[in-house]
C-alpha cells in the first residue's frame, strides 16, 4: 500500500524585510500539535532555544497552564526579528506513522525562487537537520555543511549563507543549552543581538 501524499498544512510565515529563512523538513501529524504553526510539537525545543538565546528564558514562549506555546508572542517575536519560517518539503509521504525525517519521502520540495522573489532581503537560510539541509544544498549545488557550520551559496542569482543547525527534536542527542549555544553563535554571526 502506497502511503497518502500530505500537503504542507501551513502558509509560509514571511515578515516584511525577513533576513533569515528557517527551514525544517515537514510538520508532524496534527495530533502532535500544540498550535497551528511551525515546530508545533510541545516537546520540540525550537521555541525553547529561541527563548533561551533571545531572552535568557527557555520557557519564554511556553504557556504552562495551557500546555502550549504562545502563538501571538511567537509571531510578534519573529516579525520583530525578521525571521521567516517554512519547510523544505511542500508534499510528503510518511513511510511510518511518525515525524522522523528518516521515514519521510519528499514528493515536492520548496520553491526557493518564490521565497527569494517575495523576500529578496533574505540573506541566510537556516536548516535544522540533515534532510532539510540536503534539500537546500542540492538546489544550490553545494556540499552539505557540517552541523553548526555554514557555506556560502547562490541560487538563480540570489546569494545567501546556508547554515546547518542541530535539530530541535528531542530525538537529537544534544542538550538544550548546547543547541542554544550553536543557534546563538549563528544569530550573532548574522548580526543579531543575542
Amino acid at each position: 500500500m502506497n502511503p497518502q501524499i500530505e500537503n504542507h498544512p501551513f502558509e509560509p510565515f514571511l515578515p516584511e524585510g525577513a533576513r533569515v529563512l528557517m527551514l525544517g523538513t515537514f510538520p508532524p501529524k496534527p495530533e502532535r500539535w500544540s498550535m497551528e504553526f511551525y515546530y508545533p510539537n510541545k516537546i520540540n525545543d525550537m521555541w525553547r532555544i529561541m527563548g533561551l538565546i533571545f531572552y535568557g528564558d527557555k520557557n519564554r514562549f511556553w504557556l504552562e497552564q495551557e500546555k502550549r506555546f504562545d502563538l501571538p508572542s511567537l509571531k510578534s517575536f519573529l516579525t520583530q526579528q525578521r525571521i521567516a519560517l517554512y519547510d523544505t518539503a511542500m508534499r510528503v509521504r510518511r513511510l511510518k506513522d511518525n515525524a522522523s525525517d528518516k521515514f519521510l519521502e519528499i514528493v515536492e520540495t520548496i520553491d526557493l525562487d518564490r521565497f527569494f522573489a517575495l523576500r529578496p532581503t533574505i540573506k541566510a537560510i537556516v536548516t535544522a537537520g540533515e534532510k532539510a539541509t540536503g534539500v537546500i544544498a542540492e538546489k544550490a549545488g553545494v556540499e552539505v555543511p557540517k552541523t553548526g557550520e555554514r557555506v556560502d551559496c547562490e541560487y538563480h542569482g540570489h546569494p545567501f549563507a546556508l547554515y546547518r543547525m542541530p535539530s530541535s527534536s528531542r530525538a537529537y542527542p544534544l542538550a538544550l543549552e548546547k543547541k542554544g549555544e550553536a543557534y546563538g553563535a549563528m544569530f550573532r554571526a548574522l548580526g543579531y543581538e543575542v
